[in-house]
């Protein structure tokens, strides 16, 4: 073989497995010009198309050994729109937009993009519904267009789709109530929208990160209590009532926000992990405290109807600093047994304020937080009439 038909030979071979497919580029040419760069950015700088050779030189490009386009990261700082071209690029196997102020809708036809895996469209302003070819995507493993405008009921055929692992819709605008879940998910995340009704019957047990916060659901989370594997659960600033079930205080659990409801119960036996953080302050929570809360690291139950003693182990886990912080004010609780010998770790922080204590305790009054009312306690007549009411009610 002459050396010059080998040259030859390798430019072919180059060519036909580097060079850019021309529908792709086609497409991209139209992603251009929808897209600009804002001042300070220079990500399309390297777009330039009359390169021999668009896959090895375009930033956010990856192509496959066809040159076919399989994986487009737009960004950051990028406006103008998403252009329907890119429903060309089919072999496109992942689509990122990273943050910036791209406007308007999602393109509409993602079903010619049968072999997408990741979609993250996120901190932009898109706005409109999830279009409905979204339903076809059956190899999607993960989709986030979270912190964007999006509005319109939650699609049902999101929570379907048969390899979705990880969905994030949070702070959008979307409307209704949460659908019924057979995907496999691990990560669900629909906070800050406009949520509302009540929980579907039941949700994957696969689950381990939940966020549900800044809605507004009602009614009791009775579907959530076979998920005894989450790690993390935000169902702050909703709607909710009921009891909190003893399930949810697992041996994984490793955050927990249920703050801002209306909860009336809590039924925790369970042993929680050492640096766990539970906020569970402004519910309506009544009865005493649970022992087993004593191994957080972080607990609030501050702004409730708890009543009776602080147990001896919340004392004991202050002392030897395994909670770093506990926050009980503005509840009913009558005493904190307190060895005037001991001495509280400087890490602490300790609120007891406003309770219904016979004595100011002699620690947890100077660490609280400044927007607590200067009261060291709760009117005596507050104290009187609550426990009579609970005594005959």
């Amino acid at each position: 073989m002459s050396y010059t038909f080998f040259l030859l030979l390798l430019t072919l071979v180059h060519s036909t497995f580097s060079s850019l497919a021309p529908t792709d580029q086609a497409a991209l040419e139209s992603i251009r010009d929808s897209l600009t760069d804002m001042p300070g950015s220079a990500f399309f700088s390297t777009w330039d198309f009359t390169t021999p050779d668009p896959c090895s030189t375009f930033s956010g490009l990856t192509c496959t050994s066809l040159g076919r386009v399989s994986a487009l990261s737009l960004g950051p700082n990028l406006s103008g729109s998403l252009s329907p071209s890119i429903s060309n690029l089919t072999h496109l196997t992942q689509l990122v937009l990273y943050p910036g102020l791209v406007t308007g809708p999602l393109p509409s036809r993602f079903d010619t993009l049968p072999l997408l895996r990741v979609i993250s469209l996120t901190r932009n302003r898109l706005t409109g519904p999830i279009p409905n070819s979204f339903s076809s995507l059956s190899y999607l493993h993960t989709l986030d267009l979270s912190y964007n405008q999006l509005s319109g009921s939650l699609p049902p055929f999101l929570t379907t789709l048969p390899r979705l692992k990880v969905l994030v819709l949070a702070s959008n605008r979307f409307s209704d109530n949460v659908k019924p879940v057979s995907s496999p998910l691990f990560h669900l995340d629909l906070k800050m929208n406009q949520i509302s009704g009540q929980l579907p019957p039941s949700f994957p047990i696969t689950l381990r990160y939940l966020s549900l916060a800044g809605n507004s659901i009602s009614g009791t989370i009775t579907p959530l209590e076979p998920l005894t594997d989450l790690t993390y659960i935000d169902l702050s600033m909703n709607q909710f009532t009921g009891a909190i079930p003893n399930s949810l205080f697992g041996s994984t659990t490793s955050s927990m926000f249920l703050q801002r409801n209306n909860f009336t119960s809590i039924n925790a036996t369970s042993l929680l992990p050492q640096g766990s953080v539970i906020d569970l302050s402004h519910n309506s929570i009544s009865g005493e405290l649970p022992p087993s809360l004593a191994g957080a690291e972080s607990l609030f139950l501050n702004n409730n109807r708890f009543t009776g003693d602080i147990p001896e182990e919340y004392i004991k886990s202050l002392i030897n600093g395994t909670i770093k912080t506990l926050f009980l004010q503005h509840n009913y609780l009558t005493r904190f047994p307190w060895n005037s010998g001991s001495q509280l770790p400087d890490s602490v922080s300790l609120c007891l304020s406003y309770n219904c204590m016979d004595t100011d305790p002699v620690v947890g009054l100077s660490t609280c937080p400044i927007e607590v009312a200067p009261l060291l306690s709760r009117p005596a007549i507050q104290c009187s009439r609550f426990y009579n009411h609970s005594s005959t009610g």
